[in-house]
């Protein structure tokens, strides 16, 4: 069984605490991805997977088997470091077999898996190189295949794709993805980047400060944030949230957002949360789900900037407290310090406790 389950997992170095009371479970085949800023305790979650650390306190389990006391090397795990650590004194070839060679597998079967490999990862035609003077994003394709040649039921992967250019990026998502399916392993895949962990997880487990805040399909995380953290940090860009407070209007609950005016009317399970929050709420919404309307409609705000990426244009409103964002097509047209008047499509809105942050689900 390649599942892996962390019950109750704490990590400390001296005072800090690194990671606080973490309880995850990794189906066996799943493609979970840990995403979080840089310090949030994803890499040392890792490292204790791959037995490169030892918990405080909390058990690691594979499948039934507890993992205290077992060595790296007897895991049965891939691993990939976001510095590829590659043998610059060998061809590509060495390098991927290198981990063959060591466990004496046959010949034939090494000659097989090494070909198989090199085709799927495009190195076929370098295998014969030297490691020495080839491009940072081969070395990372030779590391990724030097790992995914033994054919690992777990397969841990540290940021590996954060030293190599946006193309290179963009293919080795797919790849990634179809290796995983290919040989169905279990795969845990840490990353900064959350256009990594949307486009290839099944599920992400999105961290902050040691604390996992939330579990969940891409969509999931993304439609229904746990919190503000979450919602923030899901997305490009993120979630717009707007401090205020439930009033009563002659059409129902409503949200006052202060200087961004007053918002549409709640839905009924929404205004009956809302009404919960002593501390007011964040009202969210995301800026690809927001549409223009017309005067004395939505929220009145004023252009500040128009940022053009392409196929689309994110148009920015309001400063500091009432900032918000929205997503358009390219030919949107919008004069700078004009007043746009913007609200959410839909069943678009989300709330939130303006005092702790969670997520306020009417039902």
């Amino acid at each position: 069984m390649s599942a892996i389950r962390l019950e109750h997992l704490v990590k400390q170095f001296g005072a800090f605490t690194a990671l606080k009371t973490m309880d995850l479970t990794i189906e066996d085949g799943e493609f979970m991805a840990l995403l979080g800023p840089s310090g949030c305790g994803k890499s040392t979650t890792m490292n204790m997977i791959a037995g490169m650390e030892r918990p405080s306190e909390g058990r690691i389990l594979f499948g039934d088997r507890d993992m205290a006391g077992v060595p790296m090397g007897r895991r049965g795990v891939g691993f990939v470091f976001q510095n590829y650590a590659i043998f610059t004194h060998m061809t590509v070839r060495q390098n991927l077999d290198y981990g063959l060679r060591m466990g004496g597998r046959p010949k034939a079967e090494i000659a097989s898996r090494t070909k198989a490999i090199a085709d799927l990862l495009q190195l076929s035609d370098l295998l014969d190189r030297p490691a020495q003077g080839l491009s940072v994003n081969i070395l990372q394709r030779v590391a990724i295949g030097r790992s995914a040649v033994m054919e690992p039921a777990i397969f841990l992967l540290d940021e590996p794709l954060s030293n190599v250019d946006a193309a290179f990026r963009a293919v080795m998502r797919t790849e990634l993805k179809h290796l995983q399916r290919q040989f169905r392993q279990t795969m845990v895949y840490v990353t900064h980047d959350q256009l990594e962990a949307m486009t290839m997880a099944d599920r992400i487990a999105v961290m902050d400060h040691g604390v996992l805040q939330q579990v969940g399909t891409p969509l999931q995380v993304y439609n229904d944030p746990a919190n503000t953290f979450v919602a923030r940090f899901i997305g490009a860009p993120g979630m717009n949230l707007l401090k205020g407070r439930p009033v009563e209007t002659p059409q129902g609950v409503a949200i006052d957002l202060g200087a961004a005016g007053i918002s549409p009317v709640l839905p009924p399970p929404q205004a009956a949360a809302a009404r919960s929050a002593k501390a007011g709420v964040y009202y969210g919404f995301r800026p690809e789900q927001a549409h223009l309307v017309s005067a004395g409609q939505g929220l009145a705000l004023p252009v500040t900037f128009v940022e053009r990426i392409g196929a689309r244009s994110i148009l920015h409103l309001g400063n500091g407290d009432t900032a918000v964002k929205g997503v358009f097509e390219n030919d949107l047209r919008a004069t700078l310090g004009e007043t746009a008047h913007i609200a959410p499509i839909g069943e678009a809105v989300r709330l939130f406790d303006a005092g702790s942050g969670a997520a306020l689900r009417g039902h």
